[in-house]
């Protein structure tokens, strides 16, 4: 099994696909109520719905990335702005935290092998 996408729901479309191009991820669906992306690397996509209702949820969205502290920077230089700098967290990743304009909630992310092997994994 492997995870195809998750979708976003959001207020206003054209803000959304806005933000999400300048974080770097590329448009392949454009629709005035449904757009999809590319990650950048790897095989993984995601979604925004258009939901003009309030779609208030708790769901977090994560991106990993290698360089962290510099995506970060090259985002700020282009106007985004974070809750939370790149900090490193007791549970061993380093994360900045972020809202998109429809208010769901980014932690962009480095884990290296802590991603999926934490000293405390599970043993099988």
């Amino acid at each position: 099994m492997n995870l195809n996408q998750v979708t976003l729901p959001v207020s206003n479309m054209n803000k959304a696909v806005s933000f999400y191009q300048i974080l770097g991820f590329t448009l392949i669906v454009d629709t005035p109520h449904y757009a999809r992306f590319e990650c950048p690397m790897g095989e993984s996509s995601f979604s925004l719905s258009l939901e003009p209702d309030s779609t208030a949820n708790g769901a977090v969205i994560y991106f990993e990335h290698a360089e962290l502290d510099s995506w970060v920077s090259e985002l700020q230089a282009k106007g985004i702005e974070f809750v939370q700098l790149p900090t490193d967290e007791a549970y061993l990743w380093r994360e900045a935290v972020l809202f998109d304009p429809s208010g769901n909630k980014l932690k962009l992310y480095w884990a290296g092998d802590n991603r999926l092997n934490p000293p405390w994994r599970v043993k099988s």
